[in-house]
């Protein structure tokens, strides 16, 4: 019987020293698609995304920068996207702040080349600004399960911090049971001393990552839109669901709005991946959520938004990985016991 599936695609973080040589260990067979998006990059000048993944050592001064890790994670994750067994039906296509750019791809509004075109003309614009920087605080225990009174008091101490003068801080990515905060230095520093250090390493700030989702970013937003014309957009041939957990359906979908969606509301505004899943699930009932590579560290994000929302009566983390003993509810193709899951290798 054929199963049914949301496919979610990771954003920035994922592409870590383990992932070195991703795309020659699993997309081999991808070399003309590889190709073409090296020669994107060579027409100005930039390294190509085999030679990187390639590279004898992961450096993360190198790595970790966005016009290096959003065109490798694109790759990796549309590579991944087109692994997927074709006996699952994926029903519809999501992803995680730069993920979306990938999930266009991935449902056909984009070609695999302009899909490419897009994350790296918007990797190398952040990467040339770098306007602000991202930290992470969870609201959530280790048994995540959901505490709305603490997630309530993080956002007070947000707001007040905020409405200081000289700072800046806001919601970047409402991640599951994390908080995905973005600000300035002066923002990002005074909320570091505002909360306890919990579980070993939060606050955690993000390296080589700009104050995404947030107004800091709508001078990328404004070259961005000059960069990447509207003509590039199509209508999706899956359900796409974007980070407000809207949904733009195929032959249905003003390609103008998307376009303009892309790069305006998903430039300057929070990222809400929790709504992103409760609409997944609620939305379309799949069998599997599957999460592309690179890495695995999004299906933490995942399972703690399946919780939120209740989904398959799940309150915690227990809960959770009762059901995936059982029968697994979430397949992460970054982990090499579960990629044959999802690609029936």
């Amino acid at each position: 019987m054929t199963r049914t599936a949301v496919l979610i695609c990771p954003g920035r973080g994922t592409y870590n020293k383990p992932e070195l040589g991703y795309l020659a260990r699993h997309h081999a067979d991808r070399a003309e698609m590889l190709a073409e998006f090296d020669a994107i990059r060579a027409e100005t000048g930039q390294e190509a995304v085999t030679a990187l993944d390639r590279a004898a050592r992961f450096a993360t001064a190198l790595h970790t920068r966005g016009d290096i890790a959003s065109p490798l994670i694109y790759a990796a994750s549309l590579g991944d996207a087109l692994a997927v067994d074709p006996d699952i039906e994926i029903v519809a296509v999501t992803g995680n702040s730069m993920g979306w750019y990938t999930a266009l791809a991935a449902a056909g509004a984009l070609s695999p080349e302009h899909g490419f075109r897009l994350v790296n003309t918007m990797g190398a614009l952040m990467q040339e600004s770098l306007i602000g920087g991202q930290i992470i605080y969870p609201f959530v225990g280790e048994d995540w399960r959901d505490d709305p009174t603490r997630k309530a008091e993080l956002f007070q101490i947000v707001a007040d911090i905020d409405a200081r003068a000289g700072n800046s801080l806001a919601l970047s990515i409402d991640l599951g049971g994390l908080l995905v905060l973005a600000g300035d230095e002066m923002g990002l520093a005074a909320f570091e001393a505002a909360v306890p250090a919990v579980q070993g390493r939060f606050p955690l700030r993000l390296p080589n990552h700009a104050g995404f989702h947030t107004a800091l970013q709508a001078p990328v937003a404004e070259r961005g839109r000059a960069a990447l014309p509207p003509a590039m957009f199509g209508q999706p041939r899956r359900p796409l669901i974007d980070g407000r957990g809207e949904i733009w359906w195929p032959h249905a979908t003003d390609t103008q709005a998307l376009w303009d969606y892309t790069l305006g509301h998903q430039v300057t505004q929070a990222y809400d991946f929790t709504r992103v899943i409760r609409a997944a699930a609620e939305g379309f009932a799949p069998d599997l959520f599957i999460l592309t590579g690179p890495g695995s560290t999004l299906g933490g994000a995942v399972a703690q938004s399946l919780i939120l929302a209740g989904w398959a009566g799940m309150r915690s983390k227990t809960d959770f990985q009762a059901r995936q003993a059982a029968d697994p509810l979430l397949l992460s193709m970054g982990l090499a016991d579960q990629r044959p899951l999802a690609t029936g290798a």
